[in-house]
């Protein structure tokens, strides 16, 4: 078999990707911070003071401390998740040799600081830029030294999964190689980074200022940049980058430094303190005018500017997007309704959504979280008391739904834009694309007929899916049929590289990547 080359287009998709297992937790997980620390807060006590009950408070208390446990232990979740997400084979193996490596290499960075004298003292940590990890005293690298570790552990799962031994040593080989290996490279690895972690240090430094200098246009440089990435999958990374490393902050909360805008927003939220501003620029507050509002906007225009005759065929679709976007802040749904077709409209989409995050820091709105959907409207503001200026979104996110409408339905009309309802219909497509416009709705997509666009089970190299959208390798992309994946309910087609690709499906994407694994593996009963 010819061996595949390399493709950065493939590695940082699936890296992206990783990153959804850890923030999905963790966005559950905040929810449940959220609501534990609202309704034990003094100031919500006062308000609903039959809140004001021994047992109510002590599941609250409890709702805090588990929804604080992401937040606690992120980075080895990283260092496990990394692995388990891009191997392709013996995922277990992965996943414990990221706990292995992870902390191995905490031991050696312990070591060296032991070693070499410049171990802080326990009172002196912060200053020092060491912290504590599984009771570990180490340089505190927060979330990325999770992903270096994740990343070396699966660039060695890769290459050593299936090697062969001598005999006398056989019982080590295969996937049992793959911990033993970490834990020398990742010792190693330890011993060389209390060396190079200022370099690592300055880069995320260096984005970080970029960011922090632009002052008000901070928030919109990322709200904007995020958009932007995310029709190529990308964008995870730099959320991540934002929300857990110093390029998204650096606070002191409760005597401990805390870097990242995320975390920093839990630490506070956890420890009953004030919220950051300029931690939640960056977060929930700023997608929220977008999300709840404008996308909306953009979808009731669509409905407004399809053919009469069509609307009804293209409404579930709509609805159904309006409600990922509105409720949970998963937007690809209604943006790929328009991505492809009208790149200058996506590009007002981009604009408005940094804007969005640019006036809710301007205002002083304190929302935190990562959705920017109602759930997170109401739990980490409505919940959280007036001091958090929910008010203001509400006022905002109408000057958003107006402004949205009005483009959307003029560039539409002006340009002749075919968005749903007001494509070219194919006389053979009439009958099937009421169904086919409802897949999404009820669940009933043709993996068989997808897989035949896909140019079959032989012309898959990987297959694993994100949120809203199947995550492919293929050996051969002119096999791919675009148009058929569209006719089979696909919302758009992203070829990243010659190898690389992505099929937006939507919220019943995990469903879809399912039944596709199970044709191809032969088990699938008609």
């Amino acid at each position: 078999m010819k061996k595949k080359k390399f493709s950065f287009g493939e590695f940082f998709q699936g890296l992206g990707k990783t990153f959804m297992l850890p923030v999905a937790l963790l966005a559950f997980m905040g929810l449940m911070l959220g609501i534990g620390s609202s309704f034990s807060s003094p100031s919500t006590i006062d308000k609903f003071p039959f809140l004001d009950h021994t047992f109510l408070q002590v599941i609250f208390r409890f709702m805090s401390t588990i929804g604080g446990f992401a937040f606690t232990y992120l980075p080895l979740l990283f260092a496990m998740a990394i692995p388990l997400g891009l191997a392709r084979y013996e995922k277990g193996v992965a996943a414990f040799s990221g706990l292995v490596g992870y902390i191995i290499m905490n031991l050696s960075i312990n070591f060296y600081l032991t070693e070499t004298n410049t171990l802080a003292k326990l009172d002196n940590m912060r200053e020092a830029g060491q912290g504590m990890v599984l009771g570990i005293q180490t340089i505190e690298m927060g979330v990325l030294g999770g992903i270096i570790v994740g990343i070396i552990v699966y660039l060695l799962h890769k290459r050593f999964y299936t090697i062969q031994l001598p005999d006398a040593f056989a019982f080590f080989g295969g996937p049992r190689f793959i911990p033993i290996i970490t834990s020398l490279v990742l010792g190693i690895v330890g011993i060389l980074i209390p060396m190079i972690w200022p370099l690592f240090a300055m880069g995320i430094q260096a984005i970080g200022d970029l960011i922090q200098k632009a002052g008000i246009f901070g928030p919109f440089l990322f709200g904007s940049g995020e958009r932007l990435l995310l029709p190529f999958g990308l964008h995870h990374i730099l959320v991540a980058m934002i929300r857990f490393t110093e390029a998204g902050g650096t606070e002191v909360v409760n005597g401990n430094t805390i870097s990242g805008a995320l975390n920093i927003f839990y630490a506070q939220l956890q420890g009953g303190g004030p919220i950051s501003p300029s931690a939640t620029a960056f977060l929930s507050q700023g997608k929220m005018p977008t999300f709840m509002f404008g996308l909306p906007a953009a979808a009731l225009a669509m409905y407004h500017v399809a053919l009469p005759s069509r609307r009804s065929k293209v409404k579930g679709l709509l609805i159904s997007g309006v409600l990922a976007t509105f409720v949970t802040g998963i937007t690809e749904p209604i943006e790929f309704l328009f991505l492809f077709i009208a790149p200058l409209l996506y590009l007002f989409h981009v604009i408005m959504t940094g804007l969005g995050f640019m006036v809710m820091s301007l205002l002083g709105v304190v929302i935190g979280n990562t959705d920017g959907g109602v759930l997170d409207f109401l739990i980490f503001g409505l919940m959280q008391g007036t001091y958090t200026k929910w008010y203001l979104v509400l006022i905002v996110g109408v000057i958003w739904f107006v402004i949205y409408y009005l483009v959307f339905r003029w560039a539409i009309k002006k340009f002749n834009i075919k968005t749903p309802g007001r494509e070219e219909v194919i006389e053979d497509d009439v009958e099937r694309s009421a169904e086919e416009m409802t897949h999404g709705k009820k669940g009933r997509y043709d993996a068989a007929r997808i897989l035949a666009a896909l140019g079959g089970k032989e012309n898959i190299a990987d297959l694993d899916n994100c949120v809203t959208r199947l995550r492919l390798v293929v050996n051969d992309m002119s096999l791919v049929n675009d148009a058929e994946l569209k006719a089979c309910g696909a919302l758009g087609v992203m070829k990243l590289d010659a190898t690389t690709l992505q099929v937006v499906i939507g919220s019943q994407v995990a469903t879809v990547k399912n039944e596709i694994e199970r044709i191809m593996e032969g088990d699938h009963n008609e």
